[in-house]
């Protein structure tokens, strides 16, 4: 299963989540976009994007516009805008020096929903295409490879003054995510990241 490689399997064993780490691949993972992915990128007013150099350095910026910037093209793929920026092109830069690409959504109000997107990413400058989004200089095509949602359990609220309930710090004891408790996930869970009473949180989890 490519979707892990070695490390993240010495990991899985050390802390027991081997099974749902492979369950959570096999119910939530997928390679084309569900009605759920559209309603979550369709409304998107930015997103993160990482990319990484030709020797594998990251970097990570976030990519914003009015909500429906982001098109989806074909049932894996997707396109959105370059505007006009800082003149850095580390973004475009590296995507040009290695398509593998990175994407999440994140919903900051409503029903805090995350999803996570890794493809590989083109670059087309030709004006036929770039005319058809408003303001773009360059548009960026990204084949998803892997599509799956993420807990969105450590969320601030749109304004970041309030904290998340779900944050560790002292004399707090978070609760367990709605996620754990799912039928198909709960027997995978390792009992000792288990709590006996799970609560629900405000956001919508998947």
């Amino acid at each position: 299963m490519s979707f892990y490689h070695e490390k993240s399997r010495q990991l899985h064993e050390r802390f027991k989540t081997r099974a749902l780490a492979d369950q959570l691949y096999t119910t939530r993972r997928h390679d084309e976009f569900s009605e759920w992915d559209r309603d979550v990128i369709r409304n998107a007013r930015m997103f993160f994007l990482a990319t990484a150099d030709e020797a594998g350095r990251p970097d990570c910026s976030i990519k914003g516009g009015d909500a429906g910037f982001v098109h989806i093209v074909a049932e894996n793929a997707l396109i959105f805008p370059d505007y006009d920026g800082n003149g850095m092109f580390r973004s475009i830069g590296n995507i040009l020096a290695n398509p593998y690409v990175g994407m999440l959504f994140v919903e900051l109000e409503g029903q805090f929903r995350k999803l996570r997107i890794n493809g590989i990413a083109s670059v087309d400058d030709t004006s036929s295409v770039t005319a058809k989004l408003p303001g773009a200089k360059l548009v960026v095509r990204v084949t998803a490879l892997d599509i799956f949602p993420n807990c969105s359990r450590y969320l601030p609220e749109e304004s970041g003054s309030i904290t998340s309930v779900f944050s560790p710090r002292e004399g707090h004891t978070p609760p367990e995510p709605f996620w754990k408790s799912k039928p198909d996930l709960r027997p995978f869970v390792p009992t000792d990241t288990a709590n006996g009473s799970v609560q629900r949180a405000t956001a919508v989890e998947d």
